[in-house]
């Protein structure tokens, strides 16, 4: 006899749908199979040409390929000349890594409120925290949906603040038709398995700006050189000759990932269309149900989204976000909550952070989690996750 689920009516399907899931084939394998094969599997010549993959991609005049998204955020941080005593104003619904690089530098991280209906930092609650000690902004693309980034940017330009942008979840996604990466002072994204392209980790600063690019190649290499431009001799006593000149950290990416994210980068576009086509389902099936609030989108972003949010309108529903979740999980699709908001956190708190202080990011969080979204979703996968859906409202419904 076939498995039923607890809610009863339709059986269950067999294997669970994980909220993300990379997609590796066999080109990708091979990419790396010939890497570990040549001569290079670290600071050679994969790397440089992930660097020039990438800008040609998004625009950007530069990029920094690093070792992971939160190396990208922080070697930003330092780009930016963040320093013990300056503010730094960020989202708490975000990964920790968004706030965390500010506090690697000895910043304070400064949590502005988002909007309740796009669910991103919210201009106006930025401009109210702004103080002579702010030094950047650092607005997350959370979702993949772009920042009100006209907003933003003008708010920076006038109170002469660096900005950075949070990509993480972004790379693909445009702004008046313009790619992420070309939009603020700094850019980084992430290449976790669950974004849009993956190298196992690995993650990139993109910049137009020169002065900040060269930040950023000493920050991610020990702070080291061999730029006999920025050397304190004229001539070098050999080859083997380099100097540091900062501090900087060991934050590399090897060509073994470089070599993978080569070949994902060859496939973006499909994988941001499977994406798009997933999104326009969910919204369909879900926007006509008031159990549920759909995302808002601007119409200035054109979104790679990277998850897919559903707030549970709890007015409505006999039920806690646990039941709503364990019952989805039941139903074998397997959701997950991003994010807790940050300054809830223990370590946050200890330095003096109370909860109350985004009472939108809070009341959001409180409602929400996050159904699979993925480019290798099949379309029977996609209406699986719908019905479950349907199935757990309906049961819960008041």
């Amino acid at each position: 006899m076939e498995k039923l689920s607890i809610h009863g009516g339709y059986p269950v399907r067999n294997a669970k749908i994980f909220y993300g899931r990379q997609w590796i084939e066999q080109d990708d394998i091979q990419a790396v199979c010939d890497t570990l094969c040549s001569d290079f599997i670290t600071c050679g010549p994969k790397v440089d040409e992930l660097e020039r993959e990438l800008c040609r991609y998004t625009g950007a005049k530069y990029a920094v390929a690093v070792s992971n998204g939160t190396a990208a955020l922080h070697c930003a941080c330092i780009a930016a000349g963040i320093q013990p005593g300056d503010e730094v104003i960020t989202t708490p619904i975000t990964f920790a890594a968004s706030a965390n690089c500010v506090c690697y530098c000895g910043g304070t991280p400064v949590f502005a409120d988002i909007n309740p209906a796009t669910y991103n930092i919210d201009p106006e609650s930025i401009e109210k925290l702004i103080t002579d000690k702010t030094k950047a902004v650092i607005a997350v693309d959370f979702t993949g949906q772009v920042v009100e980034m006209d907003r933003i940017r003008k708010i920076c330009e006038e109170h002469h603040l660096i900005l950075i942008e949070d990509a993480a979840h972004s790379l693909g996604s445009k702004y008046n038709g313009v790619e992420v990466g070309n939009l603020a002072d700094l850019t980084c994204t992430s290449f976790h398995p669950v974004k849009t392209i993956t190298g196992g980790e690995g993650g990139v600063i993109l910049t137009n700006r020169e002065d900040l690019y060269k930040k950023l190649v000493l920050a991610h290499t020990h702070g080291i050189t061999r730029d006999r431009t920025d050397m304190s001799v004229d001539i070098p006593e050999g080859p083997w000759y380099y100097e540091q000149i900062s501090l900087g950290y060991n934050y590399r990416i090897t060509d073994i990932q470089a070599s993978l994210l080569v070949s994902q980068l060859k496939k973006i576009d499909r994988f941001i269309k499977r994406r798009k086509e997933i999104v326009k389902q969910y919204n369909e099936a879900f926007s006509r149900m008031p159990e549920i609030i759909v995302q808002q989108e601007i119409k200035e972003s054109d979104s790679c989204r990277h998850l897919y949010i559903l707030q549970l309108n709890l007015d409505r529903l006999s039920c806690t976000r646990r039941e709503f979740f364990d019952a989805l999980a039941a139903e074998n699709v397997q959701p997950q909550v991003h994010y807790i908001p940050v300054y809830w956190f223990p370590y946050y708190q200890n330095k003096g952070y109370q909860k109350g202080l985004c009472p939108n990011a809070e009341r959001l969080y409180e409602r929400m989690m996050s159904i699979p979204l993925y480019p290798k979703m099949t379309d029977q996968d996609v209406k699986d996750v719908i019905h479950a859906v349907k199935k757990v409202v309906e049961y819960y419904r008041k």
